[in-house]
């Protein structure tokens, strides 16, 4: 598939549309990922496969502090953690996500 049809083709929108960029080798703009970066990438994607996982309840818990971050205020997320049964959010978390807004 030629990069001008993936891009027409290819989403930039939700979870999965980065996975599909990168499996494919093209960025958004239809501009080839350098053969070095995608390695890398490659790389240390293996060895995070490889590492044991705490469990499902803390991943999901970090994904959505790590994304939520983006989109949500801290207070109302701290709020929507909490009443769905997860850990308030942390002083190192509020301080990283956001300590610069």
């Amino acid at each position: 598939m030629t990069a001008e049809i993936n891009q027409q083709s290819q989403t930039t929108k939700g979870a999965d549309a980065v996975d599909e960029a990168i499996a494919s080798g093209i960025d958004f703009d239809g501009s080839p990922i350098p053969p070095t970066k995608l390695e890398l990438y490659h790389k240390v994607m293996g060895l995070e496969g490889n590492r044991q996982r705490s469990g499902v309840s803390n991943t999901m818990r970090s994904r959505i502090v790590r994304i939520g971050a983006k989109h949500i205020p801290q207070e109302e997320l701290n709020q929507q953690l909490t009443d769905a049964g997860f850990a308030a959010l942390k002083e190192k978390e509020i301080a990283f996500f956001y300590g610069g807004k």
